[in-house]
């Protein structure tokens, strides 16, 4: 009975199954890498500099193919036709918008290049798909602002303005790579909270990419620390505090705890690279250009 319900349990939305890449001159970013996330959810990867944490988004986002493993979402292999009908939204750290744009037509412009939208981009840009523009503009704190230049706005609201544009065309998966990084910690804070009420609201999927464990432990459902390169998820946390979560609540022992916790496993893990770094070197069964200092 077990095995018949196994057998036709949905398959989690994203699969990673033992991924290796290796990059040119021989660095290995990811080692026999194993990733599950199912649909909803909101996974943070936490870890040491140039552990492969953005490596991962890569693959994902279908911008670069794994070395050896197999790569699933939405129950296709990245890479094969028909793998991207999953609608794919993407945030990083500097916004990029246009300059010689509005706001507003920087935040549109996914639905000019994403089908179904591409091809009704002409008739609904002034109406319908301008609404939609406005709605989420207003959503994160930026009514009013959709005619300015991005020269016009601070950092901030650019970046509430880049996370409109990932999600305008409602997509299954956002991926985010250090979003907040560049931003004052007072700015980074007041996003937290937009980017929690956007993903209560809309419930994508989404891949965090950070560098900054309390941001982790605020917005994410599952927390997966990584070990230094060539990198391997090596914890993999669910994260129980209730939502929404506050700034005040971000002060709460357990959360404290949590942070920690994630703090000290991460120190292992850079020392236990140092180890391994030297490994490698001593092991004639590697070669030495593998090896990245």
């Amino acid at each position: 009975m077990n095995q018949e319900t196994n057998a036709f349990a949905p398959r989690p939305l994203i699969e990673l199954s033992a991924v290796s890449v290796q990059y040119g001159g021989g660095t290995i970013a990811l080692d026999r890498t194993d990733l599950q996330i199912e649909q909803g959810e909101f996974v943070a990867l936490v870890g040491p500099s140039g552990c492969g944490k953005s490596t991962i988004l890569k693959l994902v986002a279908g911008l670069l193919g794994p070395t050896t493993g197999g790569v699933i979402v939405g129950g296709r292999e990245v890479g094969t036709v028909g793998t991207h009908q999953r609608k794919i939204g993407l945030a990083f750290q500097n916004p990029t918008m246009l300059p010689w744009l509005s706001i507003r037509d920087n935040v549109m412009m996914p639905l000019k290049i994403v089908e179904p939208y591409r091809q009704q981009y002409r008739s609904k840009r002034k109406t319908e798909f301008r609404d939609r523009a406005d709605a989420l503009l207003e959503q994160v704190g930026l009514r009013g602002f959709g005619d300015k230049r991005p020269w016009q706005l601070s950092g901030g609201m650019l970046q509430r303005a880049s996370l409109c544009r990932a999600l305008i065309h409602e997509p299954d998966i956002l991926l985010l790579d250090e979003p907040f990084g560049a931003l004052d910690q007072f700015t980074r804070e007041e996003l937290w909270d937009t980017m929690q009420a956007l993903w209560i609201a809309k419930r994508p999927t989404v891949l965090l990419v950070t560098h900054d464990l309390r941001e982790s432990a605020y917005l994410a459902s599952r927390i997966c620390v990584m070990s230094s390169r060539p990198g391997r998820i090596i914890q993999d946390t669910q994260v129980d505090f209730a939502r929404p979560r506050t700034l005040e609540s971000s002060y709460a022992p357990e959360f404290g705890a949590l942070v920690h916790q994630l703090r000290m496993r991460i120190a292992q893990a850079r020392s236990e690279g140092d180890t391994k770094g030297r490994d490698y070197v001593d092991t004639p069964a590697r070669a030495i250009e593998e090896v990245t200092p």
